[in-house]
C-alpha cells in the first residue's frame, strides 16, 4: 500500500503576501535592488558624498567617497562607480553591492572629467592645474603617461576603438584630438569660448561640443576633424552671457541632443538632423549636468547653485519633480 503523504494547508493569501514582502525587504536590505532596479548617482561636491535615487526621485541612500567628487563613471560590468575627487586628487571606486568606497587611484592636481578605455583598465583623466591629460592603468593604480594640452582641460572622450582622445581647452578654445599610442596631440581643433563637454553620435560621424561662453555647441566632423555646424541658443529675455551650456547627452537613435543650459536654468532640446532647438525646460539653478534614463523618457539635471536634481519627463517636454541632491551636485550617472 502506498502512502500518501498529508497536504501542507495553504496559507491564507495575506500571510503569503506578508511573507513575500518580508522576503522582498531582505534582498532590497542587502543590495539587491542596485543590480535589478534603475538607480540615479549623484555626486555632491561640497558633501563628499554620492546621493543615490530610485528612477522616480526618492532618494535611497548616500555614499561616502573622497572630497569634491566630480565625474562619475560605471565599470563595464557595473559593479563599480569611479568617481573623480577633485580636492584629494584621487579616483574613489565604489563597490556597489556594499554600497561603499573601497579603493582609490592617485590622481594629478585638480582632476575632474574622466573617461574609459574600451577595455575598461585605463582612466584618462583631464588633471585641470597641470593642464594636462593624464593616463592611469586602475588595476596597478600606476600613471602611465601624460599629454600636455591647452589652459584648463576638462571634457574627454575616448573613441570606440581605443585609438584616440578628444580633450577639450577650456582657455584655449580648442578640442585636442590625442593619439593614443603615440602619445601626444595630432590635431587642435577651434571651436567657441570655453568648450566644456562631449556628446558623439551614435553613428561615430558627429562630435558636439559645448562652448560655455557662446551660447552654442560646435558640431566637428570626425572624419575631417573640422567644424561642419553651430547650434546656437537662446532664452526669451536672457542676454547670451547667461547662456552657459555644459552638459550634452545623445538619444540612442542619434535623432535628439540635450544640452544643459548652465546659468540660463533652463535644458534644450535639439534636432540633430536639422541642428534646430525644438523646445527648452526650465530647471533648477545652474542646470549643469544630464543623465537620461534606460527608457529615455526621463532627464535628469543636476542643478548646482539649487541644491536639486530636476526630473524632465522628455515626451513633454516638462519638468514634473525637482527634488535635493546634496550642495552643489555635479553629475548624475543612471544605472539599471
Amino acid at each position: 500500500m502506498t502512502l500518501t503523504p498529508p497536504r501542507t494547508p495553504a496559507r491564507p493569501r495575506a500571510l503569503r503576501a506578508t511573507a513575500l514582502g518580508l522576503a522582498l525587504a531582505a534582498l532590497l536590505g542587502a543590495g539587491w535592488s542596485t543590480a535589478q532596479a534603475q538607480s540615479v548617482y549623484v555626486s555632491s561636491e561640497k558633501d563628499n558624498k554620492i546621493v543615490v535615487f530610485d528612477a522616480a526621485g526618492k532618494q535611497t541612500g548616500t555614499i561616502d567617497v573622497c572630497q569634491r567628487p566630480r565625474h562619475l563613471m560605471a565599470s563595464r560590468d557595473q559593479t563599480k562607480l569611479y568617481v573623480c575627487c577633485g580636492d584629494s586628487n584621487q579616483l574613489g571606486v565604489v563597490d556597489l553591492a556594499s554600497g561603499k568606497m573601497v579603493d582609490t587611484v592617485p590622481l594629478g592636481d585638480s582632476p575632474e572629467i574622466f573617461d574609459l578605455s574600451p577595455d575598461g583598465k585605463v582612466a584618462y583623466v583631464s588633471i585641470e592645474d597641470e593642464n594636462v591629460m593624464a593616463a592611469y592603468d586602475l588595476a596597478s593604480k600606476k600613471p602611465l603617461f601624460q599629454v600636455k594640452t591647452g589652459g584648463e582641460p576638462e571634457g574627454i572622450l575616448v573613441t570606440k576603438d581605443g585609438k584616440f582622445a578628444y580633450v577639450t581647452s577650456e582657455e584655449a578654445n580648442l578640442v585636442h584630438l590625442v593619439d593614443l599610442t603615440g602619445k601626444k596631440v595630432v590635431k587642435d581643433i577651434k571651436v567657441g569660448n570655453r568648450p566644456r563637454r562631449f556628446a558623439l553620435s551614435p553613428d561615430g560621424k558627429e562630435l558636439w561640443v559645448t562652448n560655455e561662453l557662446s551660447a552654442n555647441v560646435s558640431v566637428l566632423d570626425t572624419a575631417t576633424h573640422q567644424v561642419k555646424a553651430t547650434v546656437a541658443f537662446n532664452i526669451q529675455g536672457l542676454r547670451q552671457p547667461d547662456i552657459t551650456p555644459v552638459g550634452v547627452v545623445m538619444t540612442r537613435d542619434g535623432k535628439t541632443a540635450w544640452v544643459s543650459l548652465g546659468k540660463a536654468n533652463h535644458v534644450a532640446e535639439v534636432d540633430v538632423a536639422t541642428k534646430q532647438v525644438r523646445r527648452t525646460v526650465l530647471a533648477g539653478k545652474r542646470a549643469w549636468g544630464l543623465g537620461l534614463s534606460p527608457d529615455e523618457r526621463t532627464l535628469y539635471v543636476t542643478n548646482g547653485l539649487s541644491d536639486d536634481m530636476t526630473l524632465v519627463d522628455t515626451q513633454q517636454a516638462k519638468a514634473v519633480r525637482t527634488v535635493a541632491a546634496g550642495r552643489v551636485p555635479h553629475t548624475p550617472l543612471v544605472l539599471k
